[in-house]
């Protein structure tokens, strides 16, 4: 799924992380002996939208003493960096590490510093504890302080419900759909009022999230494969009922279908992010106060969000310190979703002004008194460094099943085998 909080995706919610304790020792020697950069100057790279602009500006103006330069990096954000500590030159002392990506880079610790050597252990509790276990390693290195999360909410529009004889006002939508069951129920009698109107837009991004709801996922801590366990094949079950039930759009987020989708009313619903609500706020132009957010059906999961860390090239770690923790403060988060809806990872920030206005496009609704007891609830599963790779095929398998090219059975055979081939490939058992 294509969405303009870009921090994300590869290939829809079913290649996303959900909110996570990642973890693997820092075994690795890489940047153990790392050549200091040059003092005088703090180097700060992110990627385009990653940082609010008013918050940036003030942060470089709040530290003239450091001679802040911030470069923005576009294209492949991960590889690049990469290739940059490979190079071993012109390495940033403070660099923004994606939420999709920190699992990957968990066992490349020693590039970065321990933030709980230089005093991190003061705030950690400012933050939302699962998003700090996500930058934490085994050992309890902590490597990162969170820049903003995802948590999600249902996106629905209150004008389509009702004519299709459910509930519209977010608190009822809460009571009826409490499941995914309810949901494709609902999702039933909406299609026998207004065929047209499709509940699930897409059954792979679907899957993606109920997988994300969960506390396991395709790898336990033992880095045993466990993607063949009812855990996930509940998940997919659900998947393959809304496609066979066909209460499936099958839309794929941000093409011109799913926008006039979601506008028409052919996409009467979303389970998505925070952030999504920049997307269909530029994909709806005549459905403005029509949409409302209740909760995500089963509970809530996270998508998205990332972190700022310090690496081990920093001439001085402990300035750097000071510039994220500033950066990233409750008000300086509350900032940054007023200028760029970056969801804050601080529940502090929850209750700031910024974050408890009304919202006309949602006719009048506070999103963070949906958002905010989501963040606050979010799952804490363990997410492996080869986790997205192990999951990819089950979000391939399922989309031969929505394109009528497989059966259920036969791709979640040939998805379980894939996905045990690669795992075992880098020593996973």
């Amino acid at each position: 799924m294509e969405l303009s909080r870009r921090t994300l995706l590869a290939g829809g919610f079913a290649a996303m992380l959900g909110g996570t304790v990642v973890g693997c020792s820092s075994s690795m020697d890489s940047g153990a002996s790392a050549k200091k950069n040059a003092e005088g100057n703090i180097a700060l790279w992110c990627w385009p939208g990653g940082l609010g602009k008013s918050v940036l500006d003030d942060t470089i103006a709040h530290f003239p003493d450091q001679h802040i330069k911030y470069s923005e990096i576009g294209g492949d954000f991960k590889q690049k960096l990469l290739t940059t500590f490979n190079g071993g030159t012109s390495i940033p002392d403070i660099t923004g590490v994606k939420g999709e990506e920190i699992a990957a880079l968990l066992p490349q610790a020693n590039r970065f510093v321990d933030l709980k050597t230089i005093g991190a252990d003061s705030i950690l509790g400012d933050y939302l504890e699962w998003k700090v276990k996500q930058a934490t390693t085994l050992d309890g290195q902590v490597i990162g302080l969170p820049i903003d999360i995802g948590p999600t909410a249902l996106f629905y529009r209150e004008d389509i419900f009702t004519a299709g004889g459910l509930p519209g006002e977010p608190d009822k939508v809460a009571e009826q759909l409490k499941t995914w069951d309810d949901f494709l129920a609902a999702g039933l009698e909406l299609k026998k009022a207004n065929p047209k109107a499709l509940i699930v837009s897409d059954a792979a991004d679907m899957y993606g999230l109920m997988v994300s709801q969960g506390t396991d996922r395709y790898i336990d801590k033992d880095n045993k494969f466990i993607g063949d366990q009812d855990h996930i094949r509940k998940a997919w079950d659900l998947a393959v009922k809304a496609i066979t039930t066909k209460v499936d759009a099958k839309t794929l987020g941000g093409t011109p279908d799913w926008n006039a989708g979601l506008d028409q009313g052919t996409v009467p619903a979303l389970a998505g992010a925070a952030w999504v609500a920049l997307d269909v706020k530029a994909a709806c132009k005549t459905s403005v106060g029509k949409w409302r957010l209740a909760p995500t059906p089963s509970g809530p999961a996270n998508f998205g969000g990332s972190f700022l860390t310090i690496t081990k090239n920093a001439a001085d770690p402990a300035a750097a310190f000071e510039v994220i923790k500033y950066m990233l403060s409750a008000d300086n988060q509350a900032k940054a979703f007023a200028d760029a809806q970056i969801f804050p990872s601080a529940p502090a920030a929850y209750d700031k002004p910024q974050l408890k206005a009304q919202d006309p496009f949602f006719g009048g609704q506070v999103p963070i008194d949906v958002f905010g007891p989501a963040a606050k609830n979010i799952p804490i599963a363990y997410e492996a460094p080869l986790d997205n790779a192990v999951g990819a095929p089950f979000g391939d398998a399922l989309k031969l099943v929505q394109a009528g090219k497989k059966t259920s059975d036969a791709a979640w055979a040939e998805a379980v085998s894939k996905a045990k081939q690669i795992g075992k490939r880098q020593g996973v058992q």
